[in-house]
């Protein structure tokens, strides 16, 4: 097992270039650019300046403003800004050297953790992803956790009581809770308790209160947890049903097992069958989804959470990177994201082997 990680250690290396190289070659053929961008900005900086100097309305303003497309700005000065202007961008940005020579030393800094520093923010990448992780930690990490020690219970008692009452009416109230999107019960979730329509039990946007520093130890978990408990309930409700029936057929499948009859026929207690024979096998497969499932929440669901409650994390960064051509930003979360997949992936097979050690990955072709 030993030679196995080992190699699937090295394989994170290779792995990582080329989902960096892929995207650097995608970014390349894209429209727009950083400094497209910026003169972009520019010029609707102007407009606004004349329509204030001149008393237009902010009708007349927003009409202008909407007339403008960024792609009439090319690196060619066609706002007659001076040639060597631009140039200067295009220093400032690190554009004015060849695709392969920015992209060898993007790797190369990466190999560090030198991320450099945003184009527009004034700020170092990573001190901006260390500003903007605990928020996305603490999502992706208390929602994950509540949906795996809910579901699986849950799916276990499914498959226990399968056929009942119970197994129908569960089945559908998940099955209704998936087909709903995290944004819009979010959304129904501040109408109702955050003082939308109904009750103001909760608050509506940030990770704590204004007096956070001021609180005793115990206030500041309450506060914390004050904070995150519409969020969290809004992202786990969609993670329920899969997890949940996922266990549940898991559990169906190996419950008709042979080793299971035998079991029983030799006098084993129920309880012993569940959890000492069929829980382990059964768990294997929802095991393997867990690292696809943190991730899935950990990076992708927590952008309309984050927007929706004012939740400064490092999905709203990205976004944000990915709308403002901010490439460091941007190139910077793609690698740290997939980083940590890669890794997740290989805890999952060290996973597999602890829950069953018969599991050797080395025999595999």
């Amino acid at each position: 097992m030993r030679v196995y990680f080992i190699r699937r250690l090295l394989l994170v290396f290779p792995t990582l270039f080329g989902i960096l190289l892929l995207n650097f070659a995608l970014v390349q053929f894209a429209p727009g650019g950083p400094v497209e961008r910026l003169l972009a900005r520019m010029h609707n900086a102007d407009i606004e300046a004349s329509a204030r100097f001149s008393g237009a309305s902010a009708g007349e303003v927003q009409n202008n403003l909407s007339s403008v497309d960024s792609s009439d700005y090319s690196y060619r000065g066609a706002r007659g800004l001076e040639q060597k202007f631009i140039a200067s961008l295009e220093k400032q940005f690190g554009l004015d050297k060849p695709p392969i020579e920015r992209f060898v030393l993007m790797v190369r800094s990466y190999l560090s953790f030198d991320f450099g520093s945003s184009f527009y923010r004034d700020e170092s990448v990573l001190n901006l992803i260390k500003e903007k992780l605990p928020v996305s930690i603490s999502l992706g990490l208390w929602t994950t956790l509540i949906a795996y020690f809910v579901s699986i219970p849950l799916g276990i008692r499914k498959a226990v009581r399968s056929g009942s009452s119970f197994d129908s009416w569960s089945s559908f109230v998940l099955v209704i809770g998936n087909a709903i999107p995290a944004f819009l019960f979010a959304i129904l979730l501040i109408v109702l308790f955050a003082g939308g329509s109904f009750w103001s039990i909760f608050p509506l946007r940030g990770l704590t209160s204004d007096n956070f520093s001021d609180l005793s130890l115990l206030g500041k978990v309450v506060d914390y947890f004050w904070h995150l408990l519409l969020p969290i309930v809004a992202m786990s409700i969609g993670a329920f049903a899969s997890l949940a029936l996922l266990t549940k057929n898991a559990f169906l499948e190996n419950l008709t097992a042979q080793y299971v009859t035998s079991a029983r026929a030799k006098g084993v207690t129920e309880r012993r069958v569940l959890y000492g024979h069929v829980f382990r096998n059964a768990m294997l497969i929802v095991i393997a989804g867990f690292p696809a499932a943190f991730v899935g929440i950990f990076f992708t669901s927590t952008l309309f959470i984050e927007i929706i409650f004012s939740l400064d994390g490092l999905g709203l960064l990205t976004y944000q990177a990915v709308i403002d051509r901010d490439y460091p930003i941007f190139f910077a979360t793609l690698y740290i994201f997939s980083l940590v997949g890669l890794l997740l992936g290989i805890l999952t097979d060290l996973t597999y082997h602890f829950v069953d050690p018969r599991i050797d990955f080395e025999v595999r072709k």
